[in-house]
């Protein structure tokens, strides 16, 4: 998506005021059905009908019938970059921008596109802030078969999510990091257009989805923005074609918008990691923090955090960058990070030295291999599935996790395993939910008799 404008697009609070200005008078032609109708016709908006339709969202002038009609114009239609643009920043300014200017270091925060055992967040951000980069993460909650690092977080006794915009600053300026959910202050207009693609078969566009990722992380006050873009049978893009496509938008969004950007291409054929569900991969990731996380994790993690302090200058070369990572595990200066942020958001931070004290399951059952074999493959949405029905996570917005449940100890692909040894170790609260986990994993993990080789876990780097 070449031929962004520049921020000079928006003056830096007029996309806010002018959303505010439309409220006192509409010409006809920023009525909504002008708007669907020019949409629907494959007309290319001005940002005053694009900031007339998100300021419908905002302050509810808007039918929600409109706005889902206007969605699926715009799905079908597409955008063009200049539109895409408009559209995100004024997503951006439909609420609040957190102003970090009083903090000195560079700020930087990280996104997933979202995955099966993906847990990197938690562990990345400390040992980023440990590098002198401030690390302000707004993060969601888990829907269908990926996590949120939101849910595991709350695994951890105490710890508190929501936080107001001056106690998420206060933290901030006090140790450099701080990991919440999304405020009611920050791109409210994202809330509301989300739940309504989510129901209207509108999810898989490319500038609704540039419009609500960036909108709530360019609102954050970061300096610059490095994307996990993921695909694969656990991505949400499956296609690799479909999920560069996404990431060069993303990328060329944000750059109009002034924040430099880069994203990472990875794969999700097979879970990343050993461990499935909320506790299992707080777990991992204070192992992770420890020096002793598995080796793709940690593989997602470096590659990561290279580009996050190339992007703030903090490093010189992606080799120095993956030394300075490297040290803040061995001197314990991220664990201590991790720690900190716990103790500041109410958390019990007894688990980075006793992970026992983390929820526990009721049944914790071992899934044998009935041959020997090499692991030839294990499908990522299966053992989504089954840490699913174990009540991992959420089938509907509304549905509650248990923090408890899921997978752990999951074998990789490549491995050489003995008949009899465990694939995994399924930890469920109820016999019916872990006959239903034990199907579905026994037809996730395929063994054979040849060695293979795992699939390339960092594809591309689009800067």
């Amino acid at each position: 998506m070449a031929g962004f404008a520049g921020p000079e697009v928006f003056h830096r609070h007029g996309c806010r005021a002018a959303i505010q200005r439309q409220s006192a008078a509409m010409s006809p032609s920023l009525f909504p059905q002008h708007i669907i109708a020019q949409k629907r016709d494959g007309e290319t908006l001005t940002r005053e009908e694009i900031l007339a339709f998100v300021r419908g969202a905002t302050d509810g002038s808007w039918a929600d019938y409109q706005l889902s009609a206007m969605l699926m114009a715009i799905f079908l239609r597409g955008m063009t970059s200049a539109e895409t643009v408009d559209y995100t920043q004024a997503m951006m300014h439909s609420g609040q921008v957190a102003d970090l200017s009083s903090i000195r270091q560079p700020k930087a925060d990280k996104h997933s596109t979202g995955g099966v055992g993906d847990k990197v967040s938690l562990h990345l951000a400390p040992m980023v802030a440990a590098c002198g980069v401030t690390v302000p993460m707004i993060s969601g909650r888990g829907l269908g078969h990926t996590g949120g690092t939101l849910d595991k977080l709350e695994s951890i006794a105490g710890f508190r999510v929501n936080l107001s915009l001056d106690d998420y600053r206060a933290q901030l300026q006090r140790i450099g990091l701080c990991l919440i959910g999304q405020t009611a202050e920050l791109a409210p207009a994202d809330k509301k257009i989300y739940a309504l693609r989510d129901v209207t078969g509108t999810v898989e566009s490319i500038p609704l989805i540039c419009g609500s990722i960036l909108a709530k992380k360019l609102a954050e006050g970061i300096d610059v923005l490095v994307l996990d873009v993921k695909f694969g049978r656990g991505a949400f893009m499956p296609s690799k074609l479909k999920a560069r496509e996404l990431a060069q938008a993303l990328v060329a969004v944000a750059k109009a918008l002034g924040k430099p950007t880069r994203a990472v291409l990875t794969a999700m054929e097979e879970p990343l990691g050993r461990s499935i569900g909320n506790a299992l991969e707080v777990a991992e990731s204070i192992a992770c923090l420890r020096g002793e996380g598995p080796a793709d994790t940690m593989a997602v993690t470096y590659a990561l955090g290279e580009q996050m302090l190339l992007l703030t200058k903090t490093s010189r070369t992606a080799a120095e960058a993956r030394a300075q990572l490297e040290s803040t595990i061995l001197d314990g200066s991220a664990l201590k990070k991790f720690t900190a942020m716990v103790e500041a958001q109410g958390g019990d931070a007894r688990v980075v030295d006793e992970p026992g004290r983390l929820p526990q399951a009721k049944l914790k059952v071992p899934l044998v291999a009935a041959h020997a074999g090499f692991v030839q493959d294990v499908d990522a949405m299966d053992v989504a599935l089954a840490a699913l029905r174990l009540g991992a996570g959420r089938a509907k917005a509304e549905d509650k996790v248990n923090h408890a449940v899921g997978v752990s100890d999951l074998v990789k692909v490549g491995e050489l395993v003995a008949a009899g040894a465990p694939l995994c170790v399924i930890h469920a609260n109820d016999e019916t939910a872990l006959a239903a986990a034990k199907a579905l994993l026994e037809e996730a993990i395929t063994l054979g008799t040849k060695p293979v080789k795992p699939v390339k876990l960092i594809d591309e780097i689009i800067a």
